[in-house]
């Protein structure tokens, strides 16, 4: 690239960032043993790439050159320590670091030991962002901004949330990984499966939110969307014989294939059962099949995961909301409540059974589920006993129901939606 062109440039340095940054964060890290120390050596390559690469042009390996810059500053710094702690340098290490470095700075090839070495990193630096100490919402936080490559501002417009709301998550979160000396290691054993939910589930609440809004006036955000998916896929990579992970990155696909036809031209939501779903993405729904199949063919039974994304294939496959396999999809949620019972699973069963056996039957199960405290303020809750009770034509009470899920949800979109479906009952 021109060094005339710095917009240009500029773009490639937050397109390459975007790529690279959890690379490069992991490798440090590996080297300093400290993930906030890693990611600000991180940035300090990126803040040198933004000086240098306007005016000199994009380097033939930007990547390489960024890793470079940041082992570099993590080098200096293990020396300032050494000679601050009064200790000689450890000839062995520095030389190890300088192989490093070296291996780095090669401009197009690197060997399949170091992409090894690579995809160990990734795998410490997911399952330290996600490490059970901190809250759900530090995790998320934490990972977009080590694995995602996104800046503090980012998230914080994805999540809704003032920046400096973000950034103290983010603070505190490093703060409270490097006080208890969390290790930069993946888990073995029974605690990996331990620490294996919680990476899932950070990486299932991004997508959630970016597939529906909490809030704001977006019906979806896309953008968090494929970030999740992004680190599902990475995962699956690294994981290759983990049921629930190729579960999870089912599942994703699967949904994801759905997002053109879930808003009407005018950016208005549009229900799973009025879908166009010719304008379903075909592709996404071969991968997500595809890693469906890969977790069915493990051994041992399907975890939570898996479970949902099987559910989500009978959507897939089938080519009419008619034709959908409702009482398979039932069934589907029969098990997933033996393995992971929850109101919301319930709400959901409910729904497949009405759609399977009547709405009268679903019904049933979603009056049975009026006092779970969980479902106390969840507007799906009023907003699919208002459905039900539409098709049982008992349009008053449908219409009370629509009106309260209104008032609960935080989605502008939504509630336009849900207040629409409610006015329709006065007809």
């Amino acid at each position: 690239m021109s060094p005339a062109d710095p917009s240009a440039a500029r773009r490639a340095i937050e397109a390459i960032w975007h790529l690279e940054a959890a690379r490069v964060i992991g490798r440090v890290a590996r080297l300093v043993r400290n993930v906030g120390l890693a990611e600000e050596f991180a940035q300090d390559a990126l803040v040198a790439a933004l000086e240098h690469w306007p005016a000199n042009g994009v380097p033939a390996n930007p990547a390489a050159w960024l890793m470079t810059a940041a082992k570099r500053r993590a080098l200096d710094h293990l020396r300032h320590e050494q000679v601050s702690a009064g200790k000689a340098v450890d000839i062995g290490r520095e030389l190890d670091f300088r192989h490093e470095v070296a291996a780095a700075e090669l401009a197009d090839q690197v060997d399949d030991r170091l992409d090894d070495e690579i995809g160990d990193d990734l795998l410490r630096l997911i399952f330290t962002a996600c490490h059970p100490l901190l809250s759900p919402e530090a995790r998320c936080a934490l990972t977009l901004r080590l694995m995602g490559g996104l800046t503090t501002d980012e998230i914080a417009r994805a999540y809704l949330k003032p920046e400096p709301t973000i950034a103290q998550r983010i603070v505190r979160a490093k703060r409270t990984l490097a006080e208890a000396r969390v290790p930069f290691e993946v888990p073995h054993g029974a605690e990996l499966l331990r620490r294996q939910g919680p990476v899932l589930e950070v990486i299932y609440l991004i997508f959630n939110e970016g597939y529906a809004a909490t809030s704001g006036a977006d019906w979806m955000r896309p953008a968090l969307c494929e970030e999740a998916l992004r680190l599902g896929r990475v995962l699956a990579g690294l994981l290759p014989s983990e049921g629930e992970v190729l579960g999870l990155v089912a599942l994703m696909e699967i949904q994801a294939s759905r997002f053109a036809a879930r808003t009407s031209p005018a950016g208005e939501p549009v229900l799973l059962l009025e879908q166009d779903r010719s304008r379903w993405d075909r592709l996404l729904i071969r991968r997500g099949l595809a890693a469906l199949a890969q977790a069915e063919a493990l051994p041992g039974p399907l975890g939570p995961y898996a479970l949902q994304a099987a559910i989500a294939a009978c959507h897939a496959r089938a080519t009419s909301a008619e034709g959908t396999d409702w009482a398979r999809i039932a069934a589907l949620y029969d098990g997933l409540a033996e393995i992971a019972s929850s109101p919301v699973v319930s709400l959901n069963r409910a729904v497949a059974v009405a759609m399977a056996f009547g709405p009268a039957a679903g019904l049933e199960i979603v009056d049975g589920l009026l006092a779970e405290p969980g479902l106390r303020n969840y507007h799906l809750l009023p907003s699919v006993r208002g459905d039900l009770l539409a098709r049982l034509d008992r349009p008053d009470e449908a219409r009370a129901e629509f009106e309260r899920a209104a008032r609960l949800t935080h989605n502008a979109r939504e509630r336009a939606l849900l207040l629409a479906r409610a006015g329709r009952c006065r007809v």
